[in-house]
């Protein structure tokens, strides 16, 4: 009896063994992958800065007029005016916030129909796509 008991608790010791460097071993790759990720997140963080400075370096006042005085001849461009500037208010609505029929179309029953709508909001983008080409922004100069 007491042979049995022993070959029992051997199988279970084997057993848990096996569970046990089962475990060992995935852990040991699962912190394999996590220093992968430190590594890369380490190397994405470092190209952020070197992109930073050379950004940085690309966009300093001096170098910047030096290129703007070098290709005046060919981009002709001149200093933004104040009238250039807008507010966003005066910007044109959005589509989205179109309205999309006139309350004055109504019918007698309060309804209004799908062919009325269309043709107000055909409407409305035509008067907004006008308003937004009158809008001048920008450095260049007009022609």
């Amino acid at each position: 009896m007491l042979r049995t008991l022993d070959i029992i608790l051997i199988v279970i010791m084997t057993a848990v063994a096996a569970v046990t460097y089962t475990i060992k071993h995935q852990a040991e790759l699962k912190l394999e992958e996590v220093r992968k990720l430190e590594a890369e997140i380490k190397l994405e963080r470092d190209t952020i800065d070197l992109l930073r400075a050379d950004w940085a370096l690309l966009t300093q006042p001096s170098r910047l007029q030096k290129l703007i005085t070098s290709y005046q001849g060919e981009l002709q461009l001149v200093p933004t005016e104040s009238t250039q500037l807008t507010q966003a208010s005066e910007l044109p609505m959005l589509k989205a916030d179109l309205p999309v029929f006139d309350p004055a179309d109504k019918d007698k029953d309060g309804k209004v129909s799908e062919k009325e709508a269309k043709a107000y909001a055909k409407k409305i983008v035509a008067d907004t796509d006008d308003v937004a080409d009158k809008i001048k922004t920008g450095s260049v100069k007009p022609e």
